[in-house]
């Protein structure tokens, strides 16, 4: 499936066993939420959330006897890619946890923290050096860190912790929060470190949307895409959907993580579910059924659940289920088979737009697409139950 905009071209960057950029996969995102000095229930949300199919796993490091869990934490969970998210004052914390985790995540307006100071209006140019100076001397041992043990870093600027500095120079803003992050890029290639993914999130999902095009236009460092503070329910998955599938259909993004205020297992079905419907990454089989109407020959939630249940194991095909020959022959076009209504109790079965068998009784219909997609050679036995749960993503 061709992209409305091509992929924007980013830099590779690998972090463990999964490479961000590049030409690779968008790579599917989630967080821990137990406590991390509890090692062991880290370390079974993290085989958890690994089988339920996220590919890189956050663990929370607010602290360094958070960050020295992390030996343990990776020496139980070998071939899983972790990243340690690092906060306030972080450089002993990020050298720490560079030390045993594939990619270490810092905030640039919390990094090197000053104050919020709301009267103030303006920086002199001696102060903006002086704080670049502090920047940089905070970033650097992280940088060294980093190169010395083949962690890469996240640069993660969020709508709502922009610096003090950044929100007097340019507002509340998309422009501040990019200008933010390439700070800490510039420094960061100073000292010969590219090594880099950024995130640019944002709770609005406009604010969102601007602040990662705007990047995209600068840079080709990959982009991780979210919408922070989310919420949980349906309203979570919308607003999620409405930011991610936005900037994955102009080409811009390269891993995700939808944020729910909800175990964290939710979030990977969601992600898989957006990179489906985008047509970035086949996950899933595709499924196509009219809305359903007066002219519908048959139960149609009824035979659509029959025929998922019987081929939703088939990743890459494409199935439509119709109500009737009226419209579905015509919307449904594009799938690669379908299952369509006719009068009498019977139902006609397509290849593409051809039909290649009619009146069939409707009870039979489930056997016979079978039959069909065997005879094709498109057809897979369905995993066993304990297999299924590893390879769903």
């Amino acid at each position: 499936m061709t992209l409305s905009f091509p992929r924007h071209k980013t830099r590779p960057v690998r972090v463990g066993n999964v490479v961000i950029g590049g030409d690779a996969p968008i790579a599917v995102q989630t967080m821990t939420t137990e406590e991390t000095h509890n090692i062991e229930a880290v370390v079974e949300q993290i085989h958890a959330l690994h089988r339920a199919g996220a590919e890189i796993i956050r663990v929370t490091t607010p602290n360094l006897r958070d960050a020295q869990c992390l030996e343990e934490i990776r020496a139980k969970t070998v071939g899983i890619p972790l990243v340690a998210d690092v906060h306030h004052q972080g450089t002993n914390i990020a050298v720490e946890a560079a030390k045993h985790v594939d990619k270490v995540r810092i905030n640039p307006g919390l990094f090197v923290f000053r104050k919020p100071d709301p009267n103030r209006t303006e920086y002199s140019p001696e102060e903006v050096k002086e704080e670049l100076e502090a920047i940089e001397e905070s970033l650097v041992p992280v940088i060294e860190a980093c190169k010395k043990h083949g962690t890469a870093m996240r640069i993660g600027v969020n709508h709502g912790s922009l610096s003090n500095r950044m929100l007097v120079t340019y507002g509340d803003t998309p422009e501040g929060m990019v200008e933010s992050a390439l700070e800490y890029i510039r420094i960061c290639e100073k000292h010969g470190f590219d090594q880099i993914v950024v995130s640019l999130k944002a709770s609005r999902v406009p604010i969102m949307l601007a602040a990662n095009r705007l990047f995209a236009q600068k840079t080709d460092y990959p982009l991780h895409l979210g919408v922070t503070e989310a919420g949980d329910g349906q309203y979570a998955r919308i607003k999620s959907t409405a930011g991610i599938a936005t900037l994955l259909n102009e080409g811009i993004g390269d891993t995700i993580r939808v944020s729910l205020a909800e175990d964290p297992i939710h979030e990977i079905p969601v992600c898989y579910d957006i990179l489906q419907a985008t047509g970035v990454r086949r996950t899933q089989t595709e499924f196509i059924a009219c809305p359903s109407c007066g002219r519908t020959k048959f139960n149609l939630p009824t035979v659509f659940n029959q025929v998922k249940e019987a081929t939703k194991h088939l990743t890459g095909l494409d199935i439509a289920v119709m109500g009737c020959i009226v419209n579905g022959p015509g919307e449904m076009a594009d799938a690669d088979y379908g299952y369509v209504g006719q009068a009498g109790g019977k139902i006609a079965l397509y290849r593409g737009r051809e039909c290649v068998k009619s009146n069939i009784p409707q009870e039979q219909g489930v056997a016979e697409l079978i039959a069909l997609l065997k005879a094709d050679g498109v057809w897979q036995d369905p995993p066993a139950p304990a297999e299924h749960a590893e390879t769903t993503a």
